[in-house]
């Protein structure tokens, strides 16, 4: 039976089994140190009864006001644990103590539009799209007459058949999906409309 326990800083050493996969960000030594030390009760990881990691999630705590709110910086499970809904109970123990403890008024993700796999699974946890996010992975660069290289390696693609073209969204676009938490009463969080609502990352905090 596998367990769910709190990341530790030594579990930098043992996850590559699950960070080799291309939907997974990765990150420096640093930037796991930080989130350990601001927010161990945000980051969990599961284990096999060999010790073997099976899935981590790491998150953090963000916002003021009616924006303050959990946040899911990175969630992913080894491809050979996949489908044993270790995603859902790590989110759920993250919802919890965004919910419990740090009295947040939502939880938000953000997912490769692409990634339809990951999409369906969020909806199914009850999450649903906020906005679109443009430029997430920052800019390619500006090219002649200022024009900004992401925007014109989209308009290429798009002359292509349609099989490629969701390279454009993996490029340029990402989902902002939220679930709101008890003190969301009212679902001041969410919206109908969020895949009709595009911005730049410019515009995200």
């Amino acid at each position: 039976m596998s367990v769910l326990r709190p990341f530790k800083a030594s579990d930098m050493f043992k996850f590559n089994n699950i960070n080799l996969d291309i939907w997974t960000e990765t990150y420096g030594i640093g930037f796991y140190l930080n989130y350990l030390s601001r927010w161990p009760d945000l980051c969990c990881v599961q284990e096999a009864p060999s010790g073997r990691m099976m899935g981590y999630v790491i998150g953090k705590a963000e916002g003021s006001n009616t924006d303050w709110h959990g946040h899911v910086t990175a969630i992913t499970v080894a491809p050979e644990y996949r489908r044993l809904g270790l995603a859902r109970k790590m989110m759920g123990l993250l919802e919890m103590v965004s919910d419990e403890i740090y009295k947040g008024f939502f939880v938000d993700l953000y997912v490769r539009c692409a990634n339809s796999v990951a999409i369906d699974m969020y909806e199914g946890m009850g999450y649903s799209v906020y906005r679109r996010v443009r430029e997430y992975y920052g800019n390619i660069g500006v090219g002649k007459g200022g024009r900004d290289e992401e925007d014109a390696f989209g308009a290429l693609l798009a002359n292509f058949p349609p099989q490629y073209q969701i390279l454009t969204c993996t490029v340029t676009l990402r989902l902002d999906m939220r679930k709101p938490l008890s003190r969301d009463s009212r679902r001041r969080s969410v919206r109908s409309n969020g895949r009709d609502m595009i911005v730049s990352a410019h515009d995200v905090s």
